[in-house]
């Protein structure tokens, strides 16, 4: 049984991926009416072994990719190979999990600093004696 690596511990097997492929959109003559070159990822979170952390994770998030079903459908239609098409949807899919495990580091508040402080006012004061050049004297 194969499976896609996603992580150094987390891997999906690939009967969880379903595959579809349709017919890409746009320009491309004659050709683009027969053949189905464009793939369509789809992929259930809540059907899936990931792990209960990425899954939380990836349902939070807020992605266009993400239905509201708790799946993921990727499509892609930007070559002329199906084939291509299949591994550019497969790693736009690994990307979007990996990042799901991603932890971003906590952000520690700062306060600017005197002088930062005073170059914005003095940039302010510049800006604003800039505009009332531009104005016409009163008569």
């Amino acid at each position: 049984m194969n499976s896609i690596q996603i992580s150094q511990r987390v891997a999906v097997p690939e009967h969880e991926i379903e595959w579809q492929f349709i017919r890409s959109s746009g320009a491309g003559g004659q050709n683009v009416n027969k053949v189905a070159t464009a793939a369509q990822l789809i992929f259930d979170i809540h059907a899936s072994s990931l792990p209960d952390f990425y899954k939380h994770r990836l349902l939070a998030k807020s992605d266009h990719r993400i239905t509201a079903s708790g799946k993921i459908i990727i499509k892609c239609q930007t070559t002329r190979s199906q084939g291509q098409n299949r591994e550019l949807a497969l790693q736009q899919f690994i990307e979007l999990v990996a990042s799901a495990g991603k932890v971003q580091k906590r952000r520690i508040a700062t306060k600017p600093s005197r002088a930062s402080k005073k170059r914005r006012i003095e940039k302010k004061k510049k800006r604003g004696d800039t505009k009332n050049l531009r104005q016409k004297p009163l008569v």
